[in-house]
């Protein structure tokens, strides 16, 4: 089972890294495809993935792979345009780190709700455990009770019947 869980993050390491050999590999044609178009619309720019349109100066340029967030230097972020016209990169900062941030908070309440619940069934768990003990603990009690009282009534019918038995049978014949 490890040698497939093994193959399977290798399998998956070597496409990503073939995706990113890939991205990387056409910059230069990049860089020309996206230059041309310079002072067009950004949904022209845009349906190339590898482009981004600044619109402070309607300049499409190629996205600078090597950094997460285009520099301020290249364009500004509430300028920069990637994948779709209508967000900005700074909407898309304030709504990811949003969204990761519920994210986050939701895993984190779930994995305290679970931790809670176990350690409520384990002292649930101890203290059912505890009282099962404790009904067993009563049930030989009363049992013990009710050998004892039907040794008793036994006895007692033993003795009216001339049944009783004596703790020595042979003590008749001695005496």
């Amino acid at each position: 089972m490890e040698s497939v869980g093994r193959w399977v993050t290798v399998t998956v390491a070597l496409c990503l890294l073939g995706c990113v050999a890939g991205i990387m590999a056409d910059t230069e044609s990049d860089t020309t495809v996206c230059s041309q178009l310079t002072n067009t619309s950004c949904e022209q720019c845009l349906k190339n993935v590898k482009c981004l349109w600044c619109s402070t100066d309607n300049e499409c340029m190629v996205y600078p792979l090597k950094k997460l967030l285009p520099p301020a230097s290249i364009c500004k972020l509430s300028s920069a345009r990637w994948g779709v016209c209508w967000v900005n990169f700074e909407a898309l900062i304030i709504a990811m780190s949003v969204v990761g941030g519920v994210v986050i908070i939701s895993i984190c309440i779930c994995c305290y709700c679970c931790c809670c619940r176990k350690k409520k069934k384990s002292r649930s768990a101890a203290l059912d455990n505890e009282k099962a003990l404790r009904q067993q603990e009563e049930r030989k009690v009363r049992q013990e009770e009710r050998r004892v009282q039907m040794k008793t009534r036994h006895d007692e019918i033993r003795k009216k019947y001339g049944l009783f038995k004596e703790d020595n049978p042979y003590s008749k014949f001695e005496a």
